[in-house]
């Protein structure tokens, strides 16, 4: 398997749009990025930081997130999410996360993956389909 150095960081910039805000709160103001949407960026920011560092079959998948939503960012709001490798326990990378808009901190908190194969993965979950 390969190393994963403690430090690995990766970021992402993403803009606030129709596509990941909630909806539900009827107001064209109160339109902001979705609390679903932040952690999946979060997530993605992870992964992205850490896969060229893997073998080719390998990638990781999310197992624990712990993550506060802070601040709205509104329709129109560049997000900054940036992620850290703070420790690494064999197949498992933990990850400091953090989202921030121009002005504040929106979002925060850890997010824990583990590597995989990703053939043996596939396998193990048709298996499950099958019975």
């Amino acid at each position: 398997m390969a190393e994963i150095p403690i430090g690995t960081t990766g970021e992402l910039s993403v803009l606030v749009t129709a596509d990941n805000i909630t909806s539900f709160l009827g107001l064209e103001d109160a339109r902001v990025l979705s609390t679903p949407h932040m952690i999946g960026l979060m997530e993605k920011t992870c992964r992205d930081a850490v896969l060229p560092l893997l073998g080719p079959g390998y990638d990781t998948v999310g197992t624990h997130v712990n993550v506060a939503h802070l601040a709205a960012a509104p329709l129109g709001t560049q997000v900054r999410v940036r992620a850290e490798v703070i420790a690494v326990n064999e197949r498992r990378i933990e990850f400091r996360v953090e989202a921030t808009s121009g002005r504040e901190k929106i979002g925060e908190g850890t997010h824990q993956r583990t590597v995989v194969d990703v053939a043996k993965f596939a396998a193990k979950q048709a298996a499950k389909k099958a019975g």
